[in-house]
């Protein structure tokens, strides 16, 4: 068994704190309801669109609110244009952590790649058990590189730090 404490007798932080995970925003919408379960035919196809934001929770403090921010857009393959919209499913999906001891440079892609992937498995969750419920097989989004994404994110920016 190691000794954590150091030689002074404080209690050492850890770096990353996850004070609480929540729903901040949640919405299924089946605008054809019922007709929709007896006219389609073939699967829907389903369009992901996933987004991270990260923001102080009060200055001063090394508190963030880390959010996902999901929608899954289904659409009937054999559908007319403009009426085949089969679900809407939107999901914001937030954590708040605490960081202690980090360098500055190590804060953004702890708090855009590192809390995404704790957050994203209770994410991925809440919106399969969502869509299955409303009558629909679940949508299992797939894994995602969120360390790609924060890297194309910063590319896309000119090599600009995001603002957290």
């Amino acid at each position: 068994m190691s000794d954590t404490t150091p030689a002074n007798g404080a209690q050492q932080s850890p770096p990353l704190v996850v004070n609480i995970q929540y729903i901040k925003d949640l919405s299924f919408e089946v605008p054809g309801a019922p007709a929709i379960f007896t006219t389609l035919r073939a699967a829907p196809r389903v369009d992901i669109n996933l987004d991270v934001q990260a923001r102080r929770v009060s200055e001063g403090q090394e508190v963030f609110e880390v959010t996902l921010q999901i929608r899954a857009e289904a659409h009937d393959p054999n559908g007319k244009a403009g009426e085949s919209r089969v679900f809407l499913a939107e999901l914001s999906y937030a954590g708040v952590f605490t960081l202690s001891g980090l360098p500055a440079e190590t804060v953004e892609p702890v708090l855009l790649v590192e809390c995404p992937r704790i957050l994203f498995p209770f994410a991925r969750n809440i919106l399969a058990d969502v869509t299955r419920d409303g009558g629909f097989p679940p949508v299992l989004v797939q894994p995602i590189d969120f360390l790609a994404l924060w890297q194309n994110r910063r590319g896309q920016a000119g090599g600009e730090a995001a603002k957290v």
